[in-house]
């Protein structure tokens, strides 16, 4: 695996146990259905979502579904003890403005407490909130912070609910996931369409244009870079944002893309493109991404020849490369001085993007063989013990925390392996089904953000961890 010089975000982990107070900036009051700080009494419903204890103290959650608003309370306490929440629109990294909302002290005479009722997204700014509770003893320092949650508000079941846990980490200024994830980016994008489709949910469809007009300038322009592979990445995102949109800019620049990556087509080793401008290496990745690119494109364009005459010359030249191995498994490229197979690791997403690659082309050529090769590859990586360890999906060299450009490999599989399930008649829908209850059970937080070990534990999260579990739930029966 080619590491690429992408900043990674540092995910400060807080403690639930603080021992002092920091005096919060004022919050800004949110209106939803109903504006901030409505009263618990009036609410329809009273879903407990998580609690915790300090000193005999119970702090509990509780979760109006109906408006999307949540209160806290603390009980068994005493006269003194306070209760509040705190509220993130960044998956519970920073709550800065809005800390100790509604903070409550057990009056004189009793031994419990409630907040009033606070929204979990403000629908005005497009925040995608979690909320916790908090509180303290009143005769004692320490404090104690129950988990995040929110409303089942897009959350209704586990594909929504890992969306939206998703866009808590999209960053509006930027238009890109946390902050910076540029290839990963386009990745997260692409889940989050998926999911638009399959579930019907349609409030995150504005992350389409925000990424859009934000990065159509940067970098070379058209979403192209020195990269050869994050030009397909992104082109096939746009291939994606043009059919659930009907805008036809972002199927322009899917071909702007694909005319970047036909440029740098040579006849070194027979053919094939480059991974990176700079022309020193051929692998599977970018050209498996140009076939289905060019295949993807080809079945879009009425009349079309060239993007289909170069999808079949991809796919000719891929197979002549021996970069599919006699186990029917992809390595990772080229060895330029041999032009054979180089041996290298059998990345998951080598596996998942050939094989979606072969499915877009069976569609527009009718190439059985194809769709048979795509089998093959599919069996191969699903019965792998080096790619799955008991049953369960694992990356290579899989990290402990979400970092790297790794993490999201996984969710390139599974979008591939899914595309072929559709088409031969769900014939991975067991193997699917296993992933997805394994992250689900294992790997997840109480607001569905997941890890990378989909066989757990949860460790940490990011948005290309995110993405990748989209992925599987978007692909999972």
């Amino acid at each position: 695996m080619r590491q690429k010089p992408i900043a990674v975000l540092t995910i400060a982990v807080t403690a639930l146990l603080q021992v002092q107070i920091a005096l919060p900036a004022q919050a800004a009051t949110v209106c939803n259905r109903y504006c901030d700080a409505r009263d618990p009494g009036l609410s329809p419903g009273d879903r407990v979502a998580t609690s915790t204890t300090l000193y005999g103290r119970s702090f509990k959650v509780h979760v109006n579904d109906t408006d999307a608003m949540i209160w806290a309370t603390v009980e068994n306490g005493q006269a003194g003890d306070q209760v509040w929440l705190d509220r993130s629109f960044d998956g519970g990294r920073t709550w800065s403005g809005d800390s100790r909302l509604g903070d409550t002290t057990v009056p004189a005479g009793s031994g419990s407490a409630r907040t009033a009722m606070f929204n979990v997204d403000n629908w005005a700014s497009r925040g995608v909130g979690v909320l916790r509770a908090c509180g303290k003893a009143g005769d004692r320092p320490e404090l104690t912070c129950t988990g995040w949650t929110r409303s089942n508000w897009n959350a209704w079941d586990r594909r929504t609910a890992a969306a939206t846990a998703l866009m808590m980490r999209f960053d509006q200024g930027t238009g890109l996931f946390d902050t910076n994830g540029w290839w990963t980016g386009a990745n997260a994008l692409t889940a989050l369409i998926d999911n638009s489709r399959i579930s019907g949910m349609h409030s995150y469809d504005y992350a389409i244009a925000a990424t859009y007009d934000k990065n159509i300038n940067a970098r070379q322009g058209q979403f192209r870079n020195e990269y050869l592979d994050d030009t397909g990445w992104w082109a096939l995102a746009w291939v994606a944002a043009y059919d659930r949109t009907g805008d036809s800019r972002y199927l322009n620049t899917a071909r702007a893309g694909a005319d970047h990556m036909f440029s740098y087509w040579d006849t070194r080793c027979g053919g094939g493109i480059y991974w990176r401008t700079d022309r020193t290496v051929k692998n599977a990745v970018a050209n498996s991404l140009y076939i289905q690119l060019n295949a993807a494109l080809s079945l879009r364009i009425g009349g079309d020849s060239v993007y289909r005459g170069r999808a079949q010359a991809g796919w000719t030249w891929f197979q002549s490369t021996g970069m599919l191995n006699s186990s029917n498994l992809v390595n990772d490229g080229l060895n330029l001085s041999t032009c054979r197979n180089n041996g290298d690791v059998t990345w998951t997403y080598n596996q998942g993007v050939l094989i979606n690659a072969l499915v877009q082309l069976n569609r527009l050529t009718g190439d059985a063989n194809a769709l048979t090769v795509a089998r093959r590859v599919a069996d191969a990586a699903t019965t792998s013990t080096y790619l799955n360890t008991n049953g369960i999906l694992r990356e290579p060299n899989e990290p402990n925390q979400c970092s790297g450009d790794g993490v999201s490999f996984k969710g390139a599989f599974i979008r591939g392996l899914g595309v072929l399930n559709a088409a031969v008649g769900r014939a991975y829908d067991g193997y699917l089904r296993r992933q997805a209850d394994s992250a689900y059970a294992r790997s997840r937080t109480s607001f569905d953000a997941y890890g990378s070990h989909w066989a757990g534990p949860y460790v940490s999260t990011n948005h290309s961890c995110q993405h990748s579990v989209l992925d599987l739930l978007n692909a999972a029966p």
